[in-house]
């Protein structure tokens, strides 16, 4: 799989809904997972979004969640740019210019799905999420 650039949305509890009418306006394939999804089960957010992925006929892809609790929502900047892939040394490359001068909120390292991933602001205040999907097996 080629990496992916796409934008990634934030939503204060109504991820699921949210995504759903953009599945509704632009047709395609959406699949959610919940925090309960991720071993949170008991967890006040086990049935909200941790991450949802749809993909369209035409050939977008948008990516959301609910954002976690003790992260503030900020509507107008509930956004971030989404680096997905396999590629592990493209990816990282990409992380170390975006990460330069900027500030990391989560660095890049294996997370409780599997992958290695990270959040950053890139010097010009652009939020970004980096994540290298681990092979499977």
């Amino acid at each position: 799989m080629a990496s992916r650039l796409n934008p990634y949305l934030s939503f204060d509890g109504d991820a699921r809904r949210a995504m759903e009418f953009y599945q509704d306006v632009f047709g395609g394939t959406l699949a959610l997972n919940s925090y309960g999804d991720f071993g949170q089960a008991d967890a006040p957010n086990a049935d909200k979004v941790m991450h949802a992925m749809l993909e369209t006929p035409a050939g977008f892809t948008l990516m959301g969640a609910d954002v976690p609790p003790g992260m503030d929502h900020s509507p107008g900047n509930n956004f971030s740019v989404s680096l997905s892939g396999e590629d592990d040394a493209e990816l990282r490359g990409y992380w170390e210019k975006l990460s330069e001068g900027g500030s990391v909120s989560v660095p890049l390292e294996k997370q409780m799905w599997g992958d290695v991933f990270g959040m950053c602001t890139d010097r010009f205040g652009i939020p970004w999420m980096v994540n290298i999907s681990q092979p499977q097996g």
